[in-house]
């Protein structure tokens, strides 16, 4: 893990087993929502795990939707209504 200031994003680095050369994880406080606000863009689920959920964009990169990891969440969160 990258050191980064408590209220700035988190950089992990891990092996995958796909071909993304990246893989971010996207924290929210309603998972199910932003699953199908995802999925309204076209992205698919690739794999549903007991806390998080793998998605699939048309563009083929893999990402993480995933409960809240940091403290202080939403000061610097994005909102999509």
């Amino acid at each position: 893990m990258l050191d980064t200031p408590p209220d700035e994003p988190v950089v992990q680095i891990q092996r995958v087993e796909h071909e993304s050369r990246i893989h971010p994880d996207i924290e929210t406080d309603d998972i199910p929502a932003e699953v199908a606000r995802l999925e309204a863009l076209g992205a698919r689920v690739a794999d549903r795990l007991e806390r998080w959920f793998v998605m699939q964009p048309t563009t083929g990169q893999r990402f993480c939707v995933l409960r809240v990891q940091r403290p202080g969440f939403p000061k610097n969160a994005n909102r999509w209504d």
